[in-house]
C-alpha cells in the first residue's frame, strides 16, 4: 500500500508514526504551561498585597504548605486519571478531557481573585491527573511489541517534555516579572491551549490507541479494587490495623497541628487506606519469591518517597531562596527568579544521555549497576546538591546575598541524581509487582511520589521561622526617614509595601533598636509575639556591640498596614539547618542502602534481569503498555 492510500494512523514522519509528533506537541505544550505556572507560583503566593507586582502576601511557611499539598494532589489525582481512563474513557478521550480542564485551570488562574486561585489550582490537578499518566502511555501504543523503533520514539517524546518545561520558565518568569503574575498565568494558558488544538487536530493519527479496552481484552489476571477493599476490611489483622491507625490519624492531627487539622486528617486517613492496602495485597501473595520481591518493592517506594521529598524543594524552598536571598544582577539585568526552574529540564536533555551511558559503560565493565544501586547514587548525588545552599547560606550571612551560582551548582546534581534514579524507578518497580496487582501498584507508585512532594512542603514549611505580626503605629511622617527608598514619597500615597531594616539586641532585659525611632514604628499583634521576638535575640547573645540585623515587612490589608519582623540571623540559621540536614539524611540513607544491596538482590530473585530502562525527567512521564 503506497502512503498515499495508507490510513492517517499508518502515516508516518521521519521514520516514526505521526501520532508521536502530535502526542509530542500536545506535551510540549502541556509541559510548557504546567512548568511555567509552577515556575511563578510560590513567588505569586508570596508577592506582598500592596506590592507594584502585587500576589497574596502570604509568609513563606502557608505558600510553601500549599505548595506540597498541590504538588501531591497533582500525582495522586493520576490514580483515579488512570481508572477513568480503564474503566470509562479509554486514554485518548481521558488526555482530551484532561487537556480542556488544564486549560481551564490556567485561565483561571490569569483571574486577579482570591477564589480564582483555589480554583485554578483544583481544575489543574484534576486535569493532569487525568492527562499525565495516559499521554504516556499512548506513545507506547503507537509501537507494535518489539519495534526497535520504540525506545527512540519515547526518546523525541521526552525531549518535548524537558523542552517546554525549560522555555515555559524563562518566557513566563519574563512575562510574570514584566508585567504581573496574572499574565503569566494567562500566558500557560495560551499554551495550554496550543496544545489542545495540536491534539485536537491530531487524532486522526491516533484513532488506533488509547481506546477503552473491552472486557475481553482486558487482563484477567489484574485484581479489581473491589477485591482489594473487600479483603482489607474482612481479614482481622488489617482491620485492627485499620482502625489503630484511622485512630491516629484523627488524635494526631487535633492534639499536635494548630493549622490545616482537617487537611492533615484526611491525608493521614488516605495513609492509612495505602496502609491496608499493602497489608492485603502481601497477605495474599501466594509464594516466598513474590513475598521477598514485594518487600524490596517497599523499600522502592520509600527510595522514591525520599528522594523527591527532597528534590522537589526546587519549586518551593529554592524558588523562594532565589527570589529573596540570591544576587541574580548579571551585567546590570536582574534575571527573574523563575529562570532557575530552567536549570532542572535543560540539564536533563544535555546530560541525560551522557548519564545513561556512563551507567551502560559501568554495566560493560562488570562493575554495580543494578537499579537499587542506581537509584541510591541518585539519592546521594541529588542531597549532595544541597551542600551547595549550604555554602549560599554562609555567603549570605558574611555579605547579605548568595551568589547564584550555587543554584546553578545545586540543580546539576540535583539533575545527574535525578537522571540515576528517577528513569529506573518506575521500570524497577513494574518488574518487582506481584503480577495480578501490576496495575494497582502503579497507583501506589503514584501516591509515593505524591507524599514525596508533600513531605518537601512539610521540609520547606519548617525551615521558615514562626511569623511574628505586627502593625503598623507611626504616621507616614515618622517613617519616611527610615525608608531609603528612592520612591519613598509614593508610597503612602500608593498604598504600597516597604520594608524597615535595622539592627535589634538585648538591654535592661528587653529588646532595643540601633535606631530608637523604630520601636515607635509597630506594635505586636499578640504579646506571644514580642516574647519570641526577644527570645530570639537573647538565644544569640545579641548585644548593643553585637546586634542582629531585622526587617519590618509591611504591606497593606485591610485599610492598614501590617507585616511581620524577621531576625534575619535565626531565619538564615534554619535554613542553614535545613539544607545541611537533607544532604546529610540522603547520603546516609543512599549509603544504608547500598550497604544492604546484596540481601536485597536476593530477595528480587532475579527481577532485575528482566529491567527496562527509559529516559524521563519524571517517574512515570514515560510508562509504556508494559505498566498499564
Amino acid at each position: 500500500m503506497s502512503t498515499a492510500t495508507k490510513p492517517n494512523y499508518k502515516k508516518e514522519l521521519f521514520g516514526h508514526p505521526v501520532g508521536l509528533f502530535i502526542l509530542f506537541f500536545t506535551e510540549l505544550w502541556e509541559r510548557f504551561s504546567y512548568y511555567g505556572m509552577r515556575a511563578i507560583l510560590t513567588l505569586y503566593m508570596l508577592a506582598k498585597v500592596s506590592d507594584q507586582n502585587p500576589g497574596l502576601g502570604w509568609d513563606e511557611g502557608k505558600a510553601l504548605a500549599i505548595y506540597g499539598w498541590y504538588t501531591m494532589l497533582v500525582y495522586v489525582a493520576s490514580i483515579p486519571g488512570g481508572i477513568i481512563a480503564d474503566k470509562l474513557l479509554g486514554q485518548r478521550k481521558s488526555v482530551m478531557v484532561g487537556g480542556w480542564l488544564l486549560v481551564a485551570g490556567h485561565g483561571v488562574l490569569s483571574i486577579e481573585q482570591d477564589w480564582a486561585f483555589y480554583t485554578g489550582l483544583l481544575l489543574i490537578i484534576l486535569g493532569v491527573g487525568m492527562l499525565k499518566p495516559n499521554v504516556s502511555s499512548m506513545v507506547g501504543g503507537l509501537y507494535k511489541e518489539g519495534d526497535t523503533r520504540r525506545d527512540k520514539g519515547f526518546s523525541i517524546f521526552y525531549i518535548g517534555i524537558n523542552v517546554g518545561a525549560a522555555v515555559a520558565s524563562i518566557v513566563v518568569g519574563i512575562v510574570a516579572k514584566a508585567y504581573g503574575w496574572h499574565y503569566g498565568f494567562g500566558l500557560a494558558a495560551i499554551g495550554m491551549v496550543l496544545g489542545q488544538l495540536v491534539y485536537v487536530y491530531g487524532t486522526r493519527y491516533l484513532v488506533h490507541v488509547g481506546n477503552k479496552p473491552s472486557k475481553s481484552n482486558q487482563n484477567e489476571e489484574n485484581v479489581s479494587l473491589n477485591h482489594i477493599f473487600t479483603q482489607m476490611f474482612s481479614t482481622k489483622k488489617t482491620l485492627f490495623a485499620l482502625l489503630i491507625l484511622t485512630g491516629v490519624s484523627i488524635v494526631v492531627p487535633l492534639q499536635f497541628m494548630e493549622s490545616e487539622v482537617s487537611a492533615y486528617i484526611v491525608f493521614f486517613l488516605f495513609l492509612t487506606l495505602v496502609v491496608g492496602f499493602m497489608m492485603t495485597v502481601f497477605q495474599d501473595l501466594d509464594t516466598k519469591i513474590e513475598k521477598d520481591r514485594y518487600v524490596v518493592l517497599l523499600l522502592s517506594f520509600l527510595i522514591v518517597i525520599v528522594f523527591w521529598g527532597a528534590f522537589e524543594q526546587a519549586g518551593g524552598l529554592l524558588n523562594i531562596y532565589a527570589q529573596q536571598k540570591t544576587d541574580r544582577i548579571v551585567s546590570g539585568w536582574e534575571i527573574p527568579a523563575a529562570f532557575f526552574q530552567s536549570l532542572n529540564p535543560t540539564y536533563i536533555i544535555i546530560f541525560g544521555l551522557p548519564v545513561a551511558i556512563f551507567w551502560q559503560w559501568i554495566k560493560n565493565r562488570g562493575k554495580e549497576a543494578s537499579s537499587i544501586f542506581k537509584m541510591s547514587v541518585g539519592v546521594i548525588v541529588m542531597g549532595l546538591g544541597f551542600i551547595f545552599m549550604v555554602f549560599a547560606t554562609n555567603q549570605y550571612a558574611a555579605d547579605g546575598s548568595a551568589g547564584l551560582y550555587w543554584l546553578i551548582f545545586a540543580y546539576l546534581l540535583h539533575t545527574i541524581g535525578e537522571l540515576s534514579a528517577s528513569p529506573v524507578a518506575l521500570s524497577f518497580i513494574t518488574k518487582l509487582a506481584p503480577v495480578k496487582y501490576g496495575a494497582l501498584m502503579m497507583g501506589v507508585y503514584f501516591a509515593a511520589t505524591g507524599l514525596g512532594n508533600k513531605v518537601a512542603g512539610i521540609i520547606g514549611e519548617s525551615s521558615q521561622a514562626e511569623p511574628l505580626k505586627i502593625e503598623l503605629t507611626a504616621s507616614e511622617d515618622e517613617i519616611m526617614p527610615l525608608l531609603s527608598d528612592d520612591t519613598s514619597d509614593s508610597v503612602f500615597i500608593n498604598k504600597k509595601a516597604f520594608t524597615v531594616e535595622s539592627f535589634a539586641y538585648i538591654e535592661n532585659d528587653d529588646f532595643a533598636f540601633e535606631n530608637n525611632e523604630v520601636s515607635n514604628v509597630f506594635s505586636f499583634e499578640e504579646d506571644d509575639f514580642s516574647v519570641e521576638f526577644y527570645n530570639r535575640l537573647k538565644a544569640y547573645n545579641a548585644s548593643s556591640s553585637k546586634s542582629l540585623k531585622v526587617f519590618l515587612n509591611f504591606d497593606y490589608k485591610n485599610d492598614k498596614y501590617v507585616g511581620q519582623i524577621i531576625v534575619d540571623q535565626f531565619q538564615t540559621d534554619l535554613e542553614f539547618r535545613t539544607f545541611l540536614g537533607i544532604t546529610i539524611f540522603c547520603v546516609l540513607f543512599g549509603i544504608l542502602v547500598i550497604l544492604m544491596l546484596k540481601p536485597l538482590k536476593r530477595l528480587t530473585h532475579g527481577a532485575e534481569e528482566k529491567e527496562i530502562e527509559g529516559l524521563e525527567q519524571e517517574g512515570f512521564e514515560l510508562a509504556d503498555d508494559e505498566v498499564k
